[in-house]
């Protein structure tokens, strides 16, 4: 089956280099391509909500300066326990330093998305509860030296050895991926985009 776009006018651009987020986007069999915004992501925002949607929002305005006619798409996911944000972890023991802390309790996923289309922009954000099992300090240490955690925000994934980490989910299993599907489909849908090909308008 030929698979047809639905922007011609408007070529899908994704303004982030995760691997989990292009394969999310090549499952759906969106076509797309990449172009990483070259941004400054130190944020002095608390509110872990509005600090990723900030940030999606920039990431998606650096790219569209430089693709003005392109539908840019861009995300930014942090991990929020209580009142802490837990970013990318710098090093294997501040990874082992946020399991620790995430051990045992619930904590919140948010992912900003960002689309911006011949100047248009709509945001939004998506939040996914997760909880952890209570870990050992072996698991902690034998995740941590894994490095898997080490470009992810919170200092795990949900898709590979971090699954055996994670005891339940309260909302989006994507989100928690890095790309909230259904919310990044709705906001699409705001400034009149269909990103899914296979669906005819």
């Amino acid at each position: 089956m030929r698979l047809e776009r639905h922007f011609v006018q408007n070529e899908l651009i994704l303004a982030s280099g995760s691997p989990r987020r292009r394969e999310l986007l090549e499952k759906l069999g969106i076509v797309f391509r990449v172009r990483v915004a070259d941004i400054d992501e130190t944020s002095l925002e608390t509110n872990p909500s509005q600090m990723v949607q900030d940030l999606a929002l920039e990431k998606a305005q650096t790219v569209a300066r430089l693709e003005p006619n392109g539908l840019i798409l861009a995300a930014d996911t942090t991990v929020a326990l209580e009142h802490t944000i837990l970013n990318k972890p710098s090093s294997i023991e501040e990874n082992a330093d946020f399991i620790r802390q995430l051990s045992g309790i619930w904590h919140e996923v948010h992912t900003g998305i960002a689309f911006v289309k011949n100047q248009e922009s709509v945001v939004a954000v998506e939040i996914t509860k997760v909880k952890f099992r209570k870990l050992s300090e072996a698991e902690i240490l034998g995740y941590a030296a894994s490095k898997e955690g080490l470009d992810k925000a919170g200092g795990y994934g949900i898709q590979a050895l971090g699954m055996a980490l994670v005891e339940r989910i309260e909302g989006d299993f994507f989100n928690v991926v890095g790309l909230p599907v259904t919310r990044m489909l709705e906001t699409a849908q705001q400034i009149g985009v269909n990103l899914l090909p296979w669906v005819k308008p």
